[in-house]
């Protein structure tokens, strides 16, 4: 079945290597979907990395953007219905984690989601933060150096006011979307919750991390890399091996042979 139009993938038009499970991406704030698909080579055959790709953006460029996290997730729940054709596993970079998990609320009851694995992002019942909400607030340059706190951009655009115009509309509308977030508490999720942060993220510490407990149904695992807010840059081994890790069935729908492991 070919994949919907919102997800990119790396392994379009290849012959099929028999039996995959599917990742579905989601990206940061501002961040391109196809970075993603770099992660296909360290994956192997048995896993397809699917980058979603929001509307307004890339190929979607001509689409207006979602006003908020909630139609954002609508829609990519009803894109990961008509392209989930075998088991899949939901992964999340911040921004990107908290739309993967209103979209696996969404999904409930749906006979194939495997796992979500949220990645630098605080529990959504803590969203937004004070941080976040005043980030969003600003304009210009003070917006582009209160967004360097959260690491990410290259120097080269926080520095140059022009190019920072220019590449960071996305940024900008994807901030005051969280900012824009409401949590509502809802039943927990019946699918196993990996949490995979940075040592030295300076925005997601344990007690952001904590109160994600409430939202599953087993106690989520949680993984801490070496890295910032950013850890899977330029190195994203330590997600490519918890990817593998659950996709291999090692934290199996049971849970009962999880442990708490650290990727060094």
């Amino acid at each position: 079945m070919p994949v919907a139009l919102p997800f990119l993938t790396a392994t379009a038009g290849r012959p099929a290597a028999g039996p995959r499970t599917r990742v579905f991406c989601f990206p940061h704030a501002g961040g391109s979907p196809r970075a993603f698909l770099r992660w296909q080579s360290s994956l192997g055959d048995d896993i397809e990395v699917a980058a979603f790709c929001p509307p307004g953006r890339d190929q979607r460029h001509r689409e207006p953007r979602a006003a908020s996290v909630a139609e954002l997730a609508a829609g990519a729940a009803e894109a990961v219905r008509a392209a989930a054709d075998g088991p899949f596993v939901f992964f999340g970079h911040s921004l990107g984690a908290l739309v993967a998990f209103e979209t696996a609320r969404l999904l409930r009851g749906h006979p194939q989601p495997h796992h979500l694995i949220a990645s630098g992002c605080a529990a959504p019942s803590l969203l937004p933060t004070r941080r976040v909400v005043e980030t969003a607030r600003l304009e210009g340059r003070a917006f582009t150096e209160a967004v360097g706190f959260f690491g990410g951009l290259p120097p080269e655009v926080v520095d140059d006011e022009e190019i920072a115009e220019l590449l960071l509309p996305a940024l900008r509308a994807d901030f005051r979307m969280v900012a824009g977030y409401r949590y509502l508490p809802g039943a927990p999720l019946d699918l196993p919750v990996t949490l995979v942060n940075g040592r030295d993220d300076p925005h997601v510490d344990g007690a952001a991390l904590r109160p994600w407990a409430r939202e599953a149904v087993r106690p989520p695992q949680t993984h801490w890399v070496d890295g910032g807010h950013f850890h899977f840059d330029p190195d994203p081994t330590g997600v490519t091996t918890v990817l593998r890790s659950v996709t291999s069935g090692t934290g199996d729908a049971d849970g009962e042979r999880w442990e708490h492991v650290e990727v060094i």
